[in-house]
Formats: C-alpha cells, sequence, structure tokens
C-alpha cells in the first residue's frame, strides 16, 4: 500500500477568483468577502451568508485566472498518480454550483484533466467554517486506509494548519502541507 492521495484547494491556490461572499444581516448586504476573508471571516450575531456569486459557474469561468505554479504541479501529479493508482482531489470551500458543465469547462480551457479528478464541495456541509468542512471532508477518504501519504496544497493557514493536525490521529500515513503564496510558490508547513 503506497498509494497517496493529493488535494488541492481552488480559490487562491488553483486559481485567482472574483466571486464575493455577501455577509447579509436584516435583509441588507453588510460586508462583501473575498475567498481568503472568508476563510476567517465569523458571523457576527444576526448575520448570515450569501453566496449567489460563489455559486455561479459563469462568475467562475470568466473571471479565474490561472495560477500556472500550481495548475503545473496539479497536472504532473495527476499524470503520475493516474499511473501508480494515486488520487488527486480537489477540495474547495464553495458549495454545488449552479452549472456544472460550465464550471468544469473552466479547468479543461487551462489544460486540467478534470475528468480524472473529484472534486469536494465542503460548503455542501453546511457548517460556515471552511476548516471544519474540509477536515470532516478529508477524514472520510484517510478513514479508507488506502493511503501511506497525503499532500494537501492551500492557501488558508488556518486550512493547512487543519490537515497537519489530523497527523496525530492517522500516525502511519505521511503528511506534507503546503501553504500556496499569492505568486504560486508554496511554503511547506510543518
Amino acid at each position: 500500500m503506497d498509494k497517496g492521495l493529493t488535494i488541492f484547494d481552488i480559490d487562491e491556490t488553483i486559481f485567482r477568483t472574483k466571486a464575493l461572499i455577501n455577509v447579509i444581516h436584516d435583509g441588507f448586504v453588510v460586508r462583501k468577502l473575498d475567498n481568503q476573508e472568508f476563510n476567517t471571516y465569523e458571523l457576527g450575531p444576526g448575520e448570515s451568508y450569501d453566496f449567489c456569486q460563489f455559486r455561479s459557474a459563469e462568475v467562475f469561468n470568466a473571471t479565474s485566472e490561472p495560477i500556472d505554479k500550481i495548475i503545473a504541479k496539479l497536472r504532473a501529479i495527476t499524470y503520475n498518480a493516474d499511473k501508480v493508482g494515486s488520487k488527486v482531489i480537489l477540495l474547495t470551500a464553495r458549495a454545488d454550483f449552479d452549472n456544472k458543465e460550465l464550471f468544469l469547462e473552466t479547468f479543461r480551457e487551462h489544460g486540467i484533466d478534470i475528468d480524472k479528478i473529484y472534486v469536494e464541495r465542503a460548503g455542501n456541509l453546511g457548517d460556515g467554517d471552511p476548516a471544519k468542512n474540509k477536515r470532516v471532508i478529508v477524514k472520510r477518504y484517510l478513514d479508507t486506509g488506502k493511503y501511506s501519504r497525503t499532500r494537501f496544497y492551500d492557501d488558508s493557514q488556518n486550512n493547512v494548519n487543519m490537515f497537519i493536525s489530523l497527523q496525530d490521529e492517522y500516525p502511519t500515513i505521511k503528511f506534507d502541507g503546503y501553504l500556496v503564496n499569492h505568486d504560486g510558490s508554496t511554503t511547506k508547513v510543518k
């Protein structure tokens, strides 16, 4: 069993994206959050999220700018994983998109073989905390017992820290967490 699991975030990791999440209070938008702000924002009393832009495949397709260094890494890892039986997934804080095919086409337009990669949507879990939702999904994969090593690429320090914290629960699995910087370079997190 030397199969690996590699996990990539999407927003600000594979693509720079422009969708905003509205914070609603008493029926009014009181704040607009980008992806990075959403990762750490805590709702105040009476506040809720409106994800209409975050669910729009049209906005995603029209505004996503590729982060070339990470896309090259994703392509190489996907190619090699396919040869050895390892798995690559994308793990986004987003919920389902309004047009799945247009969403997937965005990846194809940038040379990503999305038909070999499953997209996990942590936003479907309902909890507003991206790191907690991503943790649930990562554990689901690790609990299968199929993987001896795992890698995680994300632009959020909170999400990478969550991933690294799982190492104590899975001592037989090798963990490598990478914080993706704005320029597409990565910093290994221990």
